[in-house]
C-alpha cells in the first residue's frame, strides 16, 4: 500500500515521502494513529494544500519534545525486583514499567510506546533505555534494576553485585576448607588401601591343583611301583632316584 507520511517514520521516510510499505503496517499502525494517509489523488492533493501547516505542527511539537528531553535525557530511576543469585529476574522488565517508573519520579509524562525496547528486560543491573518523545528525538535513561535499596546504591556506584557476592562466597569457602580439607586427608589416610610393592612376586609351583601333567605322570608312577614291590624295595628305588629322600637309614 502507497502512503503519504504526515511525519517522520524509523526505516521510511520523511514528512511528505510517499512510500510503499504493508497493507498490515498501515491499517494497524501508520493510519491510526495518524501518521500516514493513504497515497490517492485526493489525499496527495489535501496534503499539498496543507502541507505548510503540518510542518508547522511537526515543528512546534519537535520544540516541545526537545524540551522535556533536556530534562528527561541521562536521568536514572530505580526499580526493585526479585532476582535469584545468578542475577537473572523473576519476571521480566517491560515498556509500560520504564513508562510508570519514568512517570513515577519525573516531571515529563511519557507514554509506553515512547520507550524503545529490542526484548524485555531480565536481568539485575544499569540499562539504557532510548525513549522516542518524537520521531526526531529521542533521549536516552538509565534503569538501575536491583533487588534492594542498599544493591541499587552499589550498582550506582559502579560496582557488579552478581561479581561481588561470588566473590564473598569464594572467600568464605577458602577460609572453610582447611579444616575440612585436614579432615579429609586424615580421613583418606586410614581407609586408602596400602601401595603394592614393586618387587616381583614369585612364581607357584605347578602342583596337583594346578592340573600339572608331569606330576600326575610321576604320581602314578610311583603309586604302581610301589604297589608292586615291597618297601624296602620302594625306599631303594627311591633313594636311587633322589638321593636323601629315603626315610630308610643305612645300615
Amino acid at each position: 500500500m502507497k502512503v503519504i507520511l504526515l511525519e517522520r517514520v524509523e526505516g521510511w521516510g520523511g514528512l511528505g515521502d510517499v512510500v510503499n510499505v504493508k497493507d498490515g503496517y498501515a491499517r494497524n499502525f501508520l493510519l491510526p494513529r495518524q501518521k500516514a494517509l493513504r497515497a490517492t489523488e485526493a489525499n496527495l492533493k489535501v496534503f499539498e494544500g496543507q502541507r505548510s501547516d503540518i510542518e508547522a505542527r511537526n515543528a512546534k511539537a519537535r520544540q516541545a519534545a526537545e524540551k522535556s528531553g533536556e530534562k528527561l535525557d541521562g536521568t536514572s530511576y530505580i526499580l526493585i525486583r526479585q532476582a535469584g543469585e545468578s542475577g537473572q529476574l523473576y519476571g521480566s522488565v517491560s515498556g509500560r514499567d520504564v513508562a510508570d517508573a519514568v512517570n513515577a519520579e519525573a516531571a515529563s509524562k511519557i507514554d509506553r510506546a515512547m520507550v524503545v525496547l529490542d526484548k524485555p528486560i531480565k536481568t539485575l543491573g544499569l540499562h539504557e533505555v532510548k525513549v522516542r518523545l518524537h520521531p526526531e528525538v529521542t533521549v536516552t535513561v538509565t534503569l538501575n534494576i536491583a533487588r534492594s535499596a542498599d544493591e541499587a546504591e552499589r550498582q550506582a556506584r559502579g560496582e557488579n553485585v552478581i561479581s561481588s557476592q561470588f566473590e564473598e562466597e569464594r572467600i568464605a569457602d577458602e577460609q572453610a576448607r582447611p579444616t575440612s580439607s585436614r579432615a579429609a586427608r586424615v580421613r583418606t589416610k586410614a581407609t586408602s588401601p596400602k601401595p603394592r610393592s614393586s618387587r616381583p612376586r614369585p612364581r607357584r609351583h605347578a602342583g596337583r591343583s594346578a592340573g600339572c601333567a608331569p606330576f600326575r605322570f610321576r604320581y602314578r608312577f610311583w603309586a604302581a611301583l610301589r604297589a608292586s614291590q615291597s618297601r624296602v624295595a620302594w625306599h631303594a628305588a627311591i633313594a636311587r632316584w633322589w638321593p636323601g629322600r629315603s626315610r630308610l637309614r643305612a645300615t
